[in-house]
C-alpha cells in the first residue's frame, strides 16, 4: 500500500512538472509567426481544456485547421489571418449573434519572450455583450531558448462586464464596460509597456 501511494505521488509530480514545462511550438524559420503560436495552443487546448474551455478553442481550431489545408470555411465562419500585425480573427455569425475569437502576441522588451492571448470575451448577441462559462482571455509566454509556451497570469485585471478587442495593428487593447442593462459605456485603452498593460 505504501508503495502504491508512492508511485501515486510521483506520477502527480511528474504530471505538475510537464505542466510547468510548457507546450512546443513548432515553426520554420527564425521565429514563430501567429499562426505557429495559435496551432501550438489551440492543439494544447484540446488535449487540456482545463486551461481554457475546449468548445470555443476546437471551434477556432477547426477553422484555422481548414486554412491550412485549403479548406472552405463552414456556413457562417470567416478567418482573417494577419502575419505581419500578429494577429487572428475568428467570426461566426449565427442568426443575431456575431461570434468573435481573437488571438495576438506582443514582443516583449527583454527580447526572449512573447505574450500570446486568446480572447474569447469580445462576442455579441443583439448587440449586447455574450458572458458563458468559458468567456475570458487566455495568456501564454512564448520563450524563445526553449521554443515553448507556458500558461501565465493575466497581465491585468480582467472585468466580466466589458468586452476586449484585441489590437489588429498597434500594440493596445481597447476595453469595452457595459452596464447591466447591456449599454456600453466609454471605451477605455490597456497600454502595452513592454511587459504589461496599464490604463
Amino acid at each position: 500500500m505504501k508503495r502504491l501511494s508512492l508511485v501515486i505521488i510521483f506520477a502527480c509530480f511528474i504530471l505538475a512538472m510537464s505542466a510547468q514545462d510548457g507546450f512546443r511550438v513548432h515553426f520554420k524559420g527564425a521565429k514563430p509567426t501567429i499562426t505557429d503560436l495559435a496551432w501550438a495552443f489551440l492543439c494544447d487546448c484540446e488535449a487540456n481544456d482545463e486551461e481554457c474551455g475546449d468548445r470555443p478553442a476546437l471551434a477556432v481550431k477547426d477553422a484555422l485547421s481548414r486554412h491550412r489545408k485549403g479548406l472552405p470555411q463552414e456556413e457562417g465562419v470567416t478567418l482573417r489571418i494577419d502575419q505581419k500585425n500578429g494577429y487572428i480573427l475568428y467570426e461566426w455569425q449565427y442568426e443575431t449573434c456575431l461570434i468573435r475569437m481573437e488571438m495576438c502576441y506582443w514582443n516583449e522588451s527583454d527580447g526572449k519572450h512573447k505574450l500570446f492571448v486568446f480572447n474569447n470575451m469580445a462576442s455579441l448577441c443583439d448587440g449586447k455583450p455574450v458572458v458563458t462559462e468559458t468567456s475570458g482571455l487566455v495568456f501564454c509566454r512564448y520563450n524563445s531558448a526553449t521554443k515553448k509556451m507556458t500558461y501565465c497570469d493575466n497581465p491585468f485585471t480582467v472585468d466580466y462586464q466589458c468586452t476586449y478587442a484585441l489590437p489588429s495593428a498597434g500594440k493596445d487593447i481597447i476595453v469595452t464596460p457595459w452596464d447591466e442593462s447591456g449599454n456600453m459605456k466609454q471605451p477605455k485603452t490597456l497600454k502595452w509597456n513592454g511587459h504589461r498593460f496599464n490604463y
